[in-house]
């Protein structure tokens, strides 16, 4: 063990005006926050004009998403800001809507459906793993955005059955990363209780890119309703969500519903895939032991021309740190629920309308709950407080029944690739480019994730 720490962002210093929170919200949702939430069970925020209340007791955590889950729906405030991309997606959807939607899309990441894309997920690594041959010369090397290259790659093959040099897949992930530059943390609808005649307002680089990316989406769902019709479309996951018929209705998606949720199959495929990943591997690069014994597995049980589905179950140590790097490093890192009707929480009356903040990286992080909670220590997870805050505090996916329905799908596909990279080189950190953590959509490196790659010798 080391006593050197992960990076964590600065907490906020004490109380601050509306006007400076929001100022520092906009740079960074972690830093705004104080450093009481790390012992908190729960604590309130009050603004002109909502409410919002931090929810880390486990106990009030499981009411809300699997208790009563139906009188806390996702906030609408949440909706402002994704709504051009995203449409009505399952993601911020909610109601009847959304339950056809999961009824709809549940059965396409199955348990056995994950055996069926596994072999397009190996293709994607491989392709990874040849892409960083090129870069593995001792350079430092920005792996963000080959995380997040190979991460859009498993989601056309997946999806779709293409790979990223596919033209369309391509212009795709070539705009989302616009879009992202274009997306600002606070929306102003996000923040004040606009009417909902009242016009919202975008950027207009946030307004394009949401346009050519649902134009282009629906070029490849048009072109995927065709071959269906014409009976010679391939079984991947598209052609499964859109022929699926709700068991309800016996209706399914038209095409403007499956552009909502291709988008978000691409947003939280692949911005949370490609962050769990690209801190993975800087926390394996600041704790070579660990990276030394995550390549040693994957060189035992990886063989690079035969690949099998049985093969994950032997990864276990890589299974794990990519566990605990999501414990530390969240890709989604606060959730928004709110109160449907009035509530009594802890001993306070909690307001109809008011917002239900729920914190994967508060609770990750809870020192009340977690052994050393701010330590990087795969090995935590075969412990009695591992095993049970794993089932009462660890929620990187949400939980109950809006947990993500490629939460399997993540479990799959991150462990392999870090094994797949790990197996072929060594990666070390470049010492005076360091990571800090900052929250916008995802947890991602303020600065990006450099590393330093060299190949392995011994594959």
């Amino acid at each position: 063990m080391t006593d050197v720490l992960p990076p964590k962002p600065p907490a906020r210093p004490g109380r601050v005006s509306l006007w400076r929170y929001a100022k520092l919200f906009r740079k960074d949702i972690l830093s705004a926050q104080p450093a009481r939430l790390y012992r908190a069970w729960m604590a309130e925020f009050r603004t002109p004009f909502f409410r919002s209340y931090m929810c880390n007791d486990p106990k009030l955590v499981d009411l809300v998403l699997k208790g009563r889950p139906d009188d806390f729906p996702k906030s609408d405030r949440i909706r402002e800001g994704l709504a051009p991309l995203l449409g009505n997606s399952v993601f911020i959807a909610n109601g009847e809507t959304w339950k056809r939607q999961r009824r709809i899309i549940d059965p396409a990441f199955e348990g056995g459906r994950l055996r069926e894309t596994f072999p397009a997920m190996w293709d994607a690594a491989v392709a990874l793993v040849d892409r960083l041959a090129d870069h593995a010369d001792g350079q430092p090397v920005e792996i963000e955005g080959h995380a997040s290259h190979a991460a859009a790659d498993v989601i056309f093959r997946t999806l779709f059955s293409i790979p990223i040099e596919h033209e369309v897949a391509g212009q795709v992930f070539e705009e989302f990363k616009e879009h992202q530059r274009t997306q600002p943390v606070l929306n102003l609808g996000a923040f004040l209780p606009l009417p909902k005649w009242f016009p919202r307002f975008h950027s207009r680089g946030t307004k394009r890119t949401a346009r050519v990316i649902r134009a282009l989406i629906t070029q490849l769902t048009a072109a995927r309703m065709e071959e269906i019709r014409e009976g010679r479309a391939p079984d991947d996951l598209a052609t499964k969500i859109m022929t699926t018929p709700d068991p309800e209705t016996g209706a399914v998606f038209d095409t403007e519903e499956m552009v909502d949720q291709v988008a978000i199959f691409f947003l939280a495929g692949h911005e949370t895939s490609a962050s769990a990943l690209a801190w993975a591997l800087y926390l394996l690069a600041l704790y070579p032991d660990w990276q030394d014994r995550v390549a040693e597995e994957a060189q035992e049980h990886i063989d690079a021309e035969k690949i099998y589905f049985s093969t994950m179950s032997k990864l276990r140590l890589s299974r794990d740190v990519f566990r605990e790097a999501m414990r530390l490093y969240p890709p989604v890192p606060m959730m928004v629920r709110e109160a449907a009707c009035p509530e009594h929480f802890r001993d306070r009356d909690v307001p109809k309308g008011s917002q239900i903040v729920l914190s994967p990286w508060h609770l990750h992080r809870h020192e009340r709950l977690w052994d050393r909670p701010d330590a990087f220590d795969p090995g935590r997870f075969q412990t009695e407080n591992g095993k049970s805050c794993l089932r009462s505090a660890y929620m990187p996916f949400s939980s109950g029944q809006r947990v993500c329905p490629g939460s399997g799908f993540a479990m799959i596909e991150g462990p392999l690739i870090l094994s797949m990279i790990l197996r072929a080189y060594r990666v070390e950190p470049v010492k005076d480019r360091p990571a800090m953590p900052v929250a916008h959509l995802t947890v991602r490196g303020a600065d990006g994730i450099w590393l330093r790659l060299t190949p392995r010798d011994n594959i």
